[in-house]
Parts: structure tokens; sequence; C-alpha cells
């Protein structure tokens, strides 16, 4: 998975668990740059009594990174506050909810607040702002009777206007992210292959796991000048102005008291639990024992974790586990400058004609995005290995195929951009899971990710014997 429950004590604690981060020039607002983070893995669209909701106790963050910076220069928070309308009843709802206003029968509704801080280059002094403050979210789609038409009734007016220009989403949404987890976790199985795999088997289709999940996102829209390094319109690719970084993150007091009669009271600084750039990268570059440590430290410390990336476990483990298929692969010993370029430092001018998304040469996991590359007309759904120079990764739209692109990546498809003599193995151009996106269709609009599932609509369960 992206980054679904990816490390052990974040699994633990779903509500503040990153899932995946998208950041692209929007398609039909090309002056606007979109980022859509999203949390809460794996949700059951039947999941009431006590349906899924952001944590009143956690701080989430959307953070954005200039060349050769260490920190996030501009940061935009997000806190959330749920009220409970009716406290003598189990129900999350107790009859039609017309909107995402009415409380007459919507017991559990969720309002949040966005800041916006600026920090200075070159010292420590920050600029926060208030944007907005109780901003309704739209309910969980609980089913046809509970939530009725709920494209049309909740969707965009949970979609609210931020000052100046910018615009802002934060509620429940279809998992857009494709990946065989039953497969690829039963010793690297791509379904698509298994005739090669070292335990063989017919091949078959790709099984999609997270279809008919709900995820929840917060989608931000703002205009591109506020967020590049001078406050201008990105016009040249090849400036180091026209690129930023982009994570998200999720963080938690660090002391909580707990009480039998007084409930929960955190204290202290924030702590980061949780975070995400490219996709993928705790989840199969990072060892196991390293985990829970990558989620807690922020990307200028990710030093530490660029030897995984020079010799990612996942390129040894091809070759044995696909006997005979990945020869080239095998031989090669050097260290992956290719992947350590796309994930950890961007891609400097002169590997891609006509592009650059370089940061700086301190290895940090950020989804770098050159805002000066405009949208494409006609989208690949492999990004750059595609010839698309508006995908990932160059940033992250919802329908790049992360899986194949990155699988591709590290079997060996992107070594000649940086060592011309290294011939990836015929395989590499070809490697996939085998899914798309099944689940809900996107939209072609802010949030961009489609109508969560109906609870009363999911396939119905195996009866019993």
């Amino acid at each position: 998975m992206s980054s679904h429950r990816e490390a052990p004590e974040i699994a633990k604690d779903p509500v503040a668990d990153n899932t995946d981060v998208y950041a692209f020039r929007s398609p039909d607002r090309p002056g606007m740059v979109t980022v859509l983070a999203n949390y809460i893995p794996l949700q059951a669209a039947d999941g009431g009594p006590n349906f899924y909701e952001f944590g009143d106790d956690v701080l989430y963050e959307i953070h954005f990174v200039h060349h050769g910076g260490r920190r996030a220069a501009i940061t935009y928070q997000f806190r959330f506050r749920t009220e409970i309308t009716n406290p003598d009843t189990f129900l999350y709802n107790t009859g039609p909810i017309a909107s995402i206003h009415d409380h007459a029968h919507w017991t559990r509704p969720q309002f949040f607040s966005v800041r916006r801080v600026a920090r200075h280059p070159r010292s420590s002094a920050e600029h926060a702002e208030l944007l907005a403050e109780r901003l309704a979210c739209p309910p969980v789609n609980v089913g046809v009777r509970s939530t009725p038409n709920y494209a049309a009734t909740f969707t965009q007016a949970a979609v609210h206007q931020l000052p100046g220009g910018g615009r802002v989403f934060a509620g429940q949404r279809a998992d857009g992210f494709s990946v065989d987890l039953g497969s690829i976790f039963d010793l690297g199985a791509l379904r698509p292959f298994q005739h090669l795999h070292l335990i063989p088997s017919a091949d078959a289709m790709g099984v999609n796991g997270l279809r008919s999940m709900n995820v929840h996102c917060i989608a931000l829209q703002v205009p591109l000048d506020q967020v590049t390094a001078d406050g201008r319109f990105p016009r040249e690719v090849e400036s180091p102005n026209s690129v930023v970084g982009v994570y998200a993150s999720a963080s938690r007091r660090r002391s909580t008291i707990r009480g039998i009669d007084s409930g929960e009271h955190e204290f202290g600084p924030w702590q980061q639990v949780s975070r995400l750039g490219n996709p993928l990268f705790n989840e199969v570059i990072v060892p196991m024992s390293d985990k829970d440590h990558w989620n807690a430290v922020p990307p200028a410390a990710d030093t530490q974790f660029a030897k995984y990336v020079a010799h990612p476990e996942l390129a040894g483990l091809l070759p044995v586990l696909y006997p005979g298929v990945f020869p080239h692969l095998a031989a090669y010993t050097k260290p992956r400058a290719d992947l350590l370029a796309i994930l950890l430092t961007g891609i400097p001018k002169g590997i891609i004609p006509g592009f650059q998304n370089f940061t700086g040469a301190h290895p940090a996991d950020l989804l770098r995005l050159n805002l000066a590359v405009r949208p494409s007309r006609s989208p690949s759904p492999f990004g750059l290995l595609g010839g698309d120079l508006a995908g990932f990764p160059n940033g992250r739209r919802v329908t790049d195929d992360i899986v194949a692109i990155e699988l591709r990546a590290i079997a060996g498809a992107t070594l000649p951009l940086v060592d011309s003599r290294f011939s990836p193995d015929a395989a590499a151009a070809q490697l996939t899971d085998g899914t798309s996106n099944n689940n809900q269709p996107f939209l072609d609009h802010f949030p961009y990710l489609g109508t969560p599932n109906s609870g009363s609509k999911i396939r119905p369960g195996k009866p019993a014997a």
C-alpha cells in the first residue's frame, strides 16, 4: 500500500495514519496547485455505529519546502472539533441528513480550522495566520436512507473558499489508490506474472484490495504564487523557484493523562507520529526496525535512511522471487543513483530534457513538483516513464499508476538515466500488479477523489452455511 498501516505503531493509531499524498497543478484550474492528504486507511463503508472521523486530538499538516531548505517554508495546519448534538442516542444519525448543516438528525457533525504558517528562510521567525474556522465537514456516506443523493448533496457543499482565492475540503472520499494487497504480501506475487514466480501458479488479473474502501481526505487548492519561494507565478522550468517539495504529517501531544471520569487530557509540544512524501517510501524502502523512527522525524533527517534507497531490499528480492527474469538487475551492485535522485533530492537539470525538480543535495523524502510544468493534455498513467512530464515523480496525480511506476524503477527501468552502461531487463518495463482504480470514479474537479462508498451498497457478505 502507499502508506496504509505501513509501520507497527501507526497501524495502531489509524486516525493519525497518512495513507497517500497527491500534489499537482490543477488540470481544470492550471493557475492553482492542489494537494490531497489522505488519512485513516482501509475504511469499510459500513463501519457504524462509530463511523470514521478526523481526530480532534491530532494536528494535521501539509508542508511546502523550497529549494535548499531543511524545513518547511510554508505549512497549512488543520484542527478538527466534533460536536455532539444528541447525547441520548447511540446512533450517528437519527434520520435522513438533508445537508451539512442538518444537526437535527446528525448527532456527530465535525468542523475544522485552517491556519497558514510562513517561516523565514534564514531565521526561526514564523508568521501564523488563521485563514478560516468552523468549516463544516460532510458526513460519511452512511447509506441511501441516511445520506441520500450523497454526491449532489454533500461534496460541493463542503468545499470552502479561503482568502486569496484558495479552496479547502475535509471529509470522507473513496480511496483512489489501487494495489493487489493479498498477492503482493504473499511473497511478492504479481498475479499477471505468477507463472514466473519462484512458487508458480497460473497468471491472473490483479485484485484491488482497496476496492470499496474509503479514506478521509484533506484537500487544499491555492494559487501557485502562494507557495513558491519568490511569491511569483512560476514560468521557467529550470528555475529553482519553480520547484516545491511537499509532504503531509500528523502529530500528537507528547503527554496524555487518562482518568476514569475526566477522560483524556493532553499536554506538551506536538510530536510527529506519521508523515508521507513519496508513495511507498516507508512501505517498501525502510526496514521494519526503522519504520516507527522514520515516521517520527522530519524529512531533513533522512540522510540516515539514504542507505536503504541506495540498496533497496526489493531490488534484491525480485531476482530471487522471479528466477532468471532479472539477471541484469541481480548483477548490479553499485548504489542506486537513480532512486536517490528520484526519491531524496529530485532530478537535476540535464538528466531529462526540459525537466528538473531538484530541491538540493541534502536527502529528504519529499514529493517534488515543478510548478512551471503545465498539466498534460494527454496524461500517461506512467508519468515520466511514459514521457509525461506532468506526472510522477513530478508531483503525483490521482491517475498515476504508482505501483507500476515504482516497481519498474526499482527493477532498473530508470537506471540508464544515470548509468548509460546498464541495460534494463526486458521485464522491467512490463511490471505491474495488474490493478487500476475500480473504486468510485475520480472527479474532474476539486476535490478530485471519488464519492465515498455507501455503507448500504457494499457487496453483501457470503451467506452462512
